[in-house]
């Protein structure tokens, strides 16, 4: 049985955590996900987790760990952001090609340089393809509840990859809000129990874990490392079905807010989505045919799923938390247009970087994309596909 309660985004996930129960957790603090090990270690001091909490030197040291516990067939879990995850790059990609389910929370937040400590999605989006299927949490609720499905997920046996629970730095993982949390053991029955099929502590069976691997086997193995990404996307619709089945909380790969006769929309990812549905709201009461699309699920990415969702919108703008420096625009937005290319009717999709180094976004500033989307669906006149929001310049900003 559920009961309310008030939490932060990163007690929320150190509670998820604790409901769990991991075989080990290897820590190294950084801002803003400090939090998360430093709530954990007060259940591993009061006897509340059986969890080998590993205190390492640094970040590439607790992913390190990690792979060494998940090969070794037990949970392996860890938290970091921003540059503690760059730390971690060398070993992200080990640990995807390797095909080991470890969980890691991260709690966005710009990526150095300069040196910033509040959030944007740089930090997550740089690690976009090392092989870990990414979700996203728009508050506190969510950041617990992708929590309690990640490992079912992973853990999967036609997927086994690492998966990244991503929270925003200090607009979730700091901020209390009202949460539903579950029962203990319905959680543990919910998660169920890790039964790898091969480990290197199995006898019976011997194993070498990222060895050597030659031009002859390299290809197919990140071939099949590939299909397993594909195969990711059941499962997250297979678990989500099942913890709506279970908790009465319903998750997909996007949420559609006021989508159906939506003539001009914004894709996004993260927090920002509640101040978005506010616009939307205070927009269709004025009479305007707007809707948000809220990514959930970056990877694998829900191609087909997102082009369907937009067919029959006239614009949209894709707005990033990272800038892709591409020249000509974010990841998301990258993603998105090229999900559309196949329609046979496409909106006109515009891209906007947005929020960098924690820049605030107001319902005003959403306002200004959806009225210049309404401009572009009812005169058919683009202008720039490619902007940004938000930023002091002496040149007049284009929305």
């Amino acid at each position: 049985m559920s009961r309310r309660d008030r939490l932060s985004g990163n007690e929320a996930v150190a509670y998820a955590m604790r409901q769990i129960n991991p075989d080990v957790f290897a820590a190294f603090p950084i801002t803003p996900s400090t939090e998360i090990p430093q709530y954990f270690a007060q259940y591993v001091a009061d006897g509340q987790v059986d969890t080998e909490f590993v205190t390492v030197e640094s970040e590439h040291s607790s992913m390190s760990t990690c792979i060494g516990a998940e090969a070794a067939g037990v949970r392996a879990v860890t938290a970091t952001s921003s540059c503690g995850l760059a730390y971690m790059y060398e070993m992200l990609y080990v640990a995807a090609s390797a095909r080991l389910p470890i969980t890691l929370a991260c709690v966005n937040r710009a990526l150095t340089g300069p040196i910033n400590i509040n959030n944007d999605h740089s930090d997550s989006m740089g690690a976009r393809d090392a092989g870990w299927i990414q979700i996203y949490s728009e508050n506190n609720q969510e950041a617990y509840d992708n929590y309690l499905q990640a490992m079912r997920i992973a853990e999967t046996p036609d997927v086994r990859l690492p998966i990244m629970i991503c929270q925003d730095g200090f607009i979730t993982s700091h901020a209390v809000e009202n949460i539903e949390l579950e029962d203990d053991q319905a959680v543990k029955a919910f998660v169920g129990e890790y039964e790898p099929e091969n480990y290197l502590l199995k006898h019976e069976n011997p194993l070498a874990v990222g060895p050597y691997d030659t031009s002859p086997y390299y290809m197919e193995h990140k071939v099949q490392q590939a299909q397993a990404m594909k195969n990711a996307k059941t499962a997250i619709l297979d678990v989500a079905a099942d913890f709506a089945r279970t908790f009465g909380r319903t998750y997909g790969f996007f949420e559609e807010y006021r989508m159906e006769d939506a003539e001009a929309a914004i894709v996004l990812i993260g927090s920002t989505a509640g101040t978005a549905k506010t616009c939307v709201d205070q927009m269709r009461a004025a009479g305007h045919k707007v809707g948000l699309i809220k990514l959930r699920v970056f990877r694998p990415f829900p191609a087909e799923e997102l082009a369907a969702a937009l067919s029959h919108v006239k614009a949209a703008a894709v707005m990033d938390k990272s800038e892709g420096f591409s020249g000509c625009g974010g990841p998301v937005f990258a993603d998105t247009r090229s999900a559309c290319y196949d329609l046979k009717e496409r909106p006109r999709l515009i891209n906007i970087v947005y929020g960098l180094g924690g820049r605030d976004c107001a319902v005003e500033d959403l306002e200004r994309v959806y009225q210049y989307l309404l401009r572009i669906a009812r005169t058919g006149e683009e202008g720039p596909v490619y902007l940004h929001m938000g930023q002091r310049s002496l040149d007049k900003e284009v929305l």
